[in-house]
């Protein structure tokens, strides 16, 4: 198998800034923060390159992002480039970082998720946002996200007989997981009957159901092995990253009532690590609505397929359950930051791993995030362990 030839690869540091509405604030400020946070995590190093995750810098405020975060950050001479898949961006980012070191090609990188939506009007940032469905024949007929994935959560309740209530537990749960995250945006406690009463987006979706447009910007630290073990006494482990792709359009799926690029993505994360879903103990899922967290726990293999809002209903998936899904809040409570919530996620499950998360924490070995891409059409799975 061609992964007997990569080098192992583990995160040694990791930044954060808040997740939020900054109008005072710029692009390369947050991305700056959090990089710079990510660096003093494990003294102060210098990078030999930087992949830089964004979506909607080029139609927002700026692009040619990597020289210009590189350069506010003090980092000029080194390498570096933008990667953009969409919402789905911070998992390709790291892919592509990890791709770097574990080819060998560098031995340190430093991934930067940076996001401003802040820079323009919501329809601005709504039509932005819309360019990652189909923008030939899905655009022009005016429908937007919510639109696109109301489709899929209809189909979906109708198919399996999914009760509306089922389905509303999961934004109840973030909101109390995201409750006890500093960094969350969504800081609140909500009910199932404020999610039901809560004005309609795009039918069956409510506002409750949707994640809020969000600022923030989030950094990883790549490493060698041989570099890790001198950085870091808790590196960990990126024990398996999987991509796949989907149709842009939603018209020509094989089927509506799960993403076949998360299924496919998981897979293969699952079998570069010798790891399965019974071995996870924490996972951060994207739930820019609340039918793409179900869809996922299905998905990644954590439920039965038609059973992930029943099973929620139940009582599954909370602190103590295994996994533990979304202890952060997930892009409900926490936030979505485009471009940086991939990073986000990361962040997350390696401070739950090294046992510093601010919010819940989950005592752990082995965690997994997906971050998504369009309606399902570019998705990205990391799974990581704690450093062998």
């Amino acid at each position: 198998m061609w992964e007997t030839f990569l080098r192992k690869v583990y995160v040694v540091g990791i930044g954060l800034t808040n997740v939020g509405r900054f109008y005072e604030r710029s692009l390369r400020d947050l991305a700056s923060e959090a990089l710079i946070k990510a660096l003093d995590d494990v003294g102060n190093i210098t990078p030999e390159g930087m992949v830089v995750s964004n979506m909607l810098s080029s139609l927002i405020e700026q692009e040619n992002l990597a020289s210009l975060i590189a350069d506010y950050s003090g980092l000029r001479g080194i390498s570096g480039f933008k990667v953009e898949a969409a919402c789905g961006s911070g998992g390709a980012a790291i892919l592509a970082a990890y791709s770097l070191v574990s080819s060998g090609l560098m031995d340190i990188v430093a991934v930067v998720g940076v996001e401003k939506l802040s820079e323009r009007p919501t329809p601005e940032v709504t039509r932005g946002l819309a360019y990652a469905a189909d923008a030939d024949y899905e655009i022009p007929y005016g429908v937007t996200f919510s639109g696109l994935n109301a489709l899929v959560m209809r189909y979906y309740m109708s198919k399996y007989g999914v009760k509306r209530e089922e389905i509303a537990v999961w934004p109840v749960l973030m909101h109390e997981n995201g409750y006890k995250n500093p960094y969350a945006q969504l800081r609140m406690r909500i009910t199932i009957d404020d999610v039901l009463k809560s004005p309609v987006i795009a039918d069956p979706i409510r506002l409750y159901d949707s994640c809020p447009l969000s600022d923030g910007a989030a950094a990883l630290i790549l490493a060698s092995e041989d570099i890790a073990r001198k950085l870091n006494d808790t590196p960990v482990l990126i024990a398996g990253v999987g991509n796949a792709l989907d149709s842009t359009d939603i018209t020509s799926r094989f089927e509506l009532d799960t993403f076949l690029a998360s299924r496919l993505s998981a897979e293969r994360a699952y079998r570069m690590s010798k790891l399965g879903p019974k071995d996870v103990d924490v996972a951060e899922l994207h739930d820019a609505y609340s039918i793409n967290g179900i869809l996922t726990l299905e998905d990644v293999g954590f439920a039965p397929k038609g059973q992930g809002a029943k099973l929620l209903s139940e009582g599954r998936f909370r602190p103590g359950d295994k996994p533990v899904i979304n202890p952060s809040g997930g892009l409900k409570s926490r936030g979505h930051p485009v471009g940086a919530t991939g990073v986000y996620q990361v962040c997350e499950v390696v401070m739950q791993i090294r046992g510093d998360f601010p919010g819940i924490k989950v005592p752990c070995d082995v965690g997994l995030t997906q971050n998504i891409g369009g309606v399902g059409s570019n998705i990205s799975t990391v799974i990581l362990k704690r450093g062998d």
